[in-house]
């Protein structure tokens, strides 16, 4: 069994990667916002998109097999990289092909280019991505610490020197080319497995058992959450796309840090305890309960103070995205309710259920797609269905856990309704100070952010929340060991 200290330290270092990699970004992002305009952001946004989707043949699905499935053959990690490898090639001459016919409908002629080299990564995403399940199913997320690190530094100094010297979208092409390809460099001598010159369709078939479920429900999830944007870059001017995308980067950058710390080091220790289903739920209320604790109040006070935010960081000409920024976070604030109750259904190896569950909130999510984009066609009315779906999908995830857990969506909301009632507090104060108090920009942000943090701890003592004291003894725990050493 994974001990208690293995999942801490995993997942402090795990936090340490995606903080610092998230740093790096949103720095690189911020000069880069400033030196471009959102046309190019626009542009790149399109292609990643695509890029993206692609991806989730390779790195989805048979890599989370191998991360779920309890005793691993070093034949299995052979056969899923020749497989991926040849699956990538096939991809990449896809999107090879198509590109001049989607840079034609979206009328951006130099997408063509952009696509035939940005799509690369996919190929170089294979020799990262079975390094990758090995280190998280070892839990040897220090590794990642370095390598993240390590690729987000040089990629983004090469990427705003193109941007700086006028070199538009491909500064952001380059940046995202070098920074795949160090990752793939750095992991392929940390970690020392090597691909054998075999392959067994056995192996593959018994992964793809488990797997393809898993394999289109990411598909179908990548496709869903970004039809929106493909929507948007289609019907408006491609600035409007720009700040669509400008105005998820805050939002999404802190929550994939803190959630994806947590569920990368989730999976495989709830995998552990997949015979015990009392523990497994033990864990999964902590962490839906802490993740709540931590998340919620960052995005309440984020969307208090969006407008100065956008202004200070991004400059005056991103302020449009305000509205944007402000939509996702309400939409990112529920995330720990969505991955944890479906780290947990893959971690008792339950990806039927994984898939009809996709299957469900695609399904709605598409009728309110159709909706917003019918009855208010502008860019704010296609993003706030993607908030209210958020909502909606909070009571799906949650449903089968009732059954296959004794957790259900009742009792999640009730471990996490005092963080939700703190946070709706904080970001009211913290809104009317935006509105009443008329000082520079810089000093507004900072003060109310002050203001946020403070009064959402002094609340947490006061209503003694359960997630805070959890945090304060654990905290203290490690202060007094770090002592008697």
């Amino acid at each position: 069994m994974i001990s208690k200290h293995l999942v801490i330290t995993s997942f402090i270092w795990k936090f340490l990667e995606r903080t610092g990699t998230q740093v790096i970004q949103l720095i690189v992002s911020i000069v880069l916002a400033r030196l471009l305009m959102p046309e190019d952001l626009a542009s790149i946004a399109i292609v990643l998109i695509f890029t993206h989707i692609a991806s989730v043949f390779v790195q989805s699905g048979l890599n989370t097999a191998l991360v779920q499935k309890k005793n691993v053959h070093k034949l299995d990690y052979t056969t899923v990289f020749w497989g991926t490898l040849f699956l990538s090639i096939i991809i990449y001459l896809a999107l090879f092909f198509l590109s001049p016919f989607i840079a034609k409908f979206y009328n951006i002629h130099e997408l063509t280019l952009v696509f035939r080299v940005l799509s690369l990564v996919i190929i170089i995403g294979v020799f990262n991505s079975i390094q990758y399940a090995y280190v998280v199913k070892n839990m040897m997320f220090k590794s990642l610490f370095y390598r993240n690190m390590a690729a987000a530094v040089p990629s983004g100094i090469l990427g705003i020197a193109m941007a700086y010297k006028g070199y538009g979208v491909w500064a952001l092409v380059i940046q995202q080319l070098t920074s795949a390809l160090i990752v793939a460099i750095i992991m392929w001598n940390v970690v020392k497995w090597r691909p054998q010159l075999r392959f067994s369709f056995f192996r593959l078939k018994k992964l793809f058992g488990f797997s393809w479920k898993l394999l289109i429900s990411a598909l179908i999830d990548n496709v869903y959450t970004n039809l929106r944007s493909l929507i948007i870059g289609k019907m408006f001017v491609p600035a409007a796309l720009g700040y669509y995308d400008q105005g998820t980067r805050f939002p999404k950058a802190i929550i994939t840090n803190i959630n994806s710390s947590v569920q990368t080091v989730l999976l495989p220790s709830l995998s552990a305890y997949q015979d015990d289903l009392p523990q497994l739920k033990r864990m999964m209320r902590r962490s839906v309960m802490i993740c709540s604790f931590i998340i919620m109040p960052i995005m309440a006070i984020m969307c208090g103070v969006s407008n100065p935010l956008v202004e200070v960081v991004f400059g005056k000409k991103w302020l449009p995205c305000v509205p944007f920024l402000m939509l996702f976070c309400l939409n990112y604030s529920l995330m720990p309710i969505h991955s944890t109750n479906l780290t947990a259904i893959n971690a008792i190896g339950r990806s039927d259920v994984f898939l009809k569950l996709e299957i469900i909130k695609k399904v709605l999510g598409l009728i309110s797609i159709v909706f917003a984009v019918y009855f208010f066609r502008t860019p704010i009315g296609i993003a706030a269905s993607g908030t209210i779906m958020s909502i909606v999908n909070s009571f799906v995830n949650a449903m089968p856990n009732k059954k296959l857990l004794n957790y259900g969506y009742i009792e999640q909301m009730k471990d996490i309704l005092p963080s939700i009632f703190l946070s709706a507090i904080v970001f009211l104060l913290v809104w009317l100070g935006n509105s009443f108090i008329n000082v520079n920009p810089i000093l507004k942000l900072i003060f109310l952010s002050i203001l946020g943090f403070t009064l959402y701890i002094g609340l947490s003592i006061v209503f003694r929340l359960e997630s805070f004291i959890y945090l304060r003894e654990n905290l203290q725990k490690g202060s007094k060991k770090k002592v008697l050493k």
